[in-house]
């Protein structure tokens, strides 16, 4: 089967969606991350560990959302077939999802920035949902990603029941293979980030431990899953062994992967962080390149689901405009708070 890409303005826009997702994932998945690690603190540290999540995370939570907002947006705006068709089959764990980033937020920001400690929900209620709504909502992302990637997200038919409409699609193994990975990479990625952000040696040594163990995690996980991709996933499995990007992809993932533990192995881990990041935005790039060219495997493609060309060039030009004032912006952001932290290998 030959594969080609054209340049149109259905591809650059779904290849914005993607790059937003992986953007999503690397800095607001780093942040449900952060919440994993504040579930399984532990030790006599684990007070100092959660006040390690809590300040990394805390000047930047809510603005990691405007990926997955402009992703909302623009499958709303430019592919509106499929994302009425991803909205309708998927309402239940995008739903639950949504509920999940409301209530971890709620949470974090009352057991944060209560000061006086006059908030009416104890705190350690607010710190345990903070911490179970952060393994659950990228639990629930994961979910629905690997429903689609599976092909499994058709148009309801008449005659069939709810529950094989609604629920079937994501209840089974390779979605759930995909949320398990999706929690265990976010847990990955923070518990490099991190490490940069610690403070105390000692601190920064507990996070190293968990980025190592978390990064055996991942390997299983991803192994895990692309056995299932093997079986659940005709696409994903197409993708990954007969695009002639495959090759390339697999190599610059294991490249990037070992980059990253031995860095953190040797603690230089500003460069482990660097390799982290890779590593994670790879796996993503790698499952939007086998995908391609369907925005819904076996039921549309790209092209098909797309909107006019008038709405898709102004959506273009309106995203270039806003992200003229927003990536300067975000980078401000992040490099006045990575200041504080004394510079570190």
């Amino acid at each position: 089967m030959m594969y080609s890409i054209s340049i149109n303005f259905p591809n650059i826009l779904a290849l914005c969606i993607l790059v937003a997702l992986i953007a999503y994932a690397l800095f607001g998945g780093a942040d449900f991350g952060g919440g994993v690690w504040d579930l399984f603190a532990s030790g006599s540290r684990k007070a100092a560990q959660r006040e390690t999540i809590a300040h990394a995370i805390g000047p930047i939570w809510e603005a990691n959302h405007v990926w997955l907002i402009i992703v909302v947006v623009l499958m709303f705006v430019c592919f509106p077939p499929a994302f009425a068709t991803i909205m309708t089959v998927l309402h239940i764990p995008l739903s639950l999802m949504l509920i999940g980033i409301v209530a971890r937020g709620s949470a974090f920001t009352f057991r944060a920035y209560d000061a006086r400690g006059a908030a009416t929900v104890p705190t350690t209620v607010l710190g345990r949902t903070f911490a179970i709504a952060s393994v659950l909502t990228p639990l629930l992302l994961g979910v629905s990603l690997g429903t689609i990637a599976a092909g499994r997200v058709t148009l309801p038919t008449p005659g069939v029941s709810a529950y094989a409409i609604y629920v079937e699609p994501w209840l089974a193994p390779f979605p759930i293979a995909c949320g398990v990975l999706a929690v265990v990479l976010f847990a990955y990625l923070a518990a490099v980030y991190l490490t940069v952000a610690a403070e105390d040696p000692a601190i920064q040594e507990d996070f190293r431990r968990r980025a190592l163990w978390s990064a055996v995690a991942v390997f299983v996980a991803a192994f895990g899953t692309l056995a299932l991709a093997l079986t659940d996933a005709p696409s994903i499995k197409q993708g990954l062994t007969e695009t002639p990007w495959a090759i390339v992809l697999h190599a610059a993932t294991g490249v990037a992967a070992i980059s990253a533990i031995v860095a953190v192995w040797r603690r230089r881990y500003r460069a482990a962080r660097i390799a982290a990041a890779m590593q994670v935005a790879l796996i993503i790039a790698g499952w939007g390149a086998s995908q391609y060219p369907w925005m819904i495997p076996g039921s549309a493609t790209i092209a098909v689901s797309a909107a006019p060309e008038a709405t898709l060039r102004w959506t273009l030009s309106a995203l270039a405009a806003g992200a003229v004032v927003l990536l300067p912006s975000l980078w401000y952001l992040f490099t006045l708070f990575d200041r504080e932290v004394p510079s570190r290998n």
